[in-house]
């Protein structure tokens, strides 16, 4: 294919031979001025013609060219719609669609990239926490089998202690199996009237005698009147059970867990807040996050799955509504959602 320089050329001598010939025809014409003529016509023209060709055509298709290199490449670079020209002409339409195709692209293969890592991240941290218990469990059972003739105390302290982590097995399972039908949808949300008072009440009953050993106080804060709201009931005690829960656990011995309830005119806010040793920043926008621990050790001791905040921010969010963290090192932490009022 020729270049743009000779092409401009065999275009404009083109041009300034049929300009020359008409020019011939005029009376008064001489060999001096159709020389003059044709040269004249010949520069000017291969120059404006180079410039079109170069800019308007040749440059355009070149950028195609590397754009479709750059795609072979798996190199996706984001190109600026404002460097194009304003002009639609068909070349100039076939480079927006091929940039638009690049920014697909580009954005595709990021999230398959970082879905890719996610489930290696997923699958390490399963095997994990999976292989922990059932460890534990194949110890103390293998330690009764190569020991036959330990004395009846002894095997059944060994017993419970495998049953202890086969519970925890199973609890483990279960909140996979929980997020797992959360987030495919398995598990339907049925919105209902209810009351959140007595609820909450309930779950203070239920960890009144864990908060005791703690030595933490539980409190509601609350108007006296009933606090209706449209929701899954069971959800929502899962969630409150989860963060009440944590706030126990992990928060300060001889400390306090209140629960507040909020009226935002078309919502109700609730917020659990314990006065703990809060949570440092660096952890806060990954604590939702499965398996996520802030310590480890203490975690486990605590027997927690590492699961509880992952359940809570998607029942949270499959009620229409965000789950929210503040925190504070020493100063305690709290976690706030929105319920939809029930009129």
């Amino acid at each position: 294919m020729l270049s743009p320089r000779y092409l401009s050329v065999l275009l404009a001598f083109v041009i300034a031979g049929v300009a020359t010939a008409f020019i011939s025809f005029l009376p008064h014409s001489d060999s001096a001025t159709l020389f003059v003529s044709f040269i004249s016509v010949l520069i000017f023209g291969s120059i404006l013609i180079f410039f079109a060709l170069d800019n308007l055509v040749f440059k355009e298709v070149n950028d195609l060219y590397d754009q479709i290199k750059q795609i072979k490449k798996k190199n996706f670079p984001l190109i600026s719609r404002k460097q194009l020209v304003q002009k639609e002409n068909p070349i100039e339409l076939l480079k927006k669609e091929l940039t638009a195709y690049v920014s697909t692209t580009e954005d595709e293969v990021k999230e398959l990239k970082k879905a890719a890592v996610y489930r290696q991240e997923f699958l390490a941290d399963v095997s994990h926490e999976l292989k922990t218990p059932i460890f534990a469990a194949q110890g103390f059972v293998h330690t009764l089998l190569d020991n036959p003739d330990e004395s009846p105390e002894i095997r059944q302290k060994f017993l419970e202690k495998a049953a202890k982590s086969l519970d925890g097995l199973d609890v483990l399972v279960q909140d996979l199996l929980t997020v797992s039908k959360i987030e495919t949808g398995a598990i339907k949300i049925e919105k209902k009237r209810i009351n959140l008072r007595p609820l909450i009440e309930d779950i203070f009953d239920q960890l009144e005698s864990k908060a005791k050993k703690r030595g933490v106080s539980l409190q509601l804060i609350c108007a006296d009147t009933a606090i209706d709201v449209k929701a899954d009931a069971q959800r929502i005690q899962q969630v409150l059970v989860n963060l009440i829960d944590n706030g126990v656990k992990y928060g300060n011995q001889d400390g306090k867990v209140t629960v507040s309830i909020e009226d935002r005119k078309k919502a109700y806010q609730i917020t659990v807040k314990d006065n703990g040793p809060g949570i440092p920043e660096k952890h806060l926008p990954r604590i939702f996050e499965r398996f996520y621990r802030i310590d480890k050790s203490r975690t486990k001791l605590s027997g927690g799955t590492g699961l509880g905040l992952s359940i809570v921010k998607h029942i949270v969010q499959a009620h229409g509504s965000k789950i929210t963290v503040l925190s504070k090192v020493d100063k305690g932490t709290s976690f706030s959602f929105k319920l939809e009022r029930a009129i």
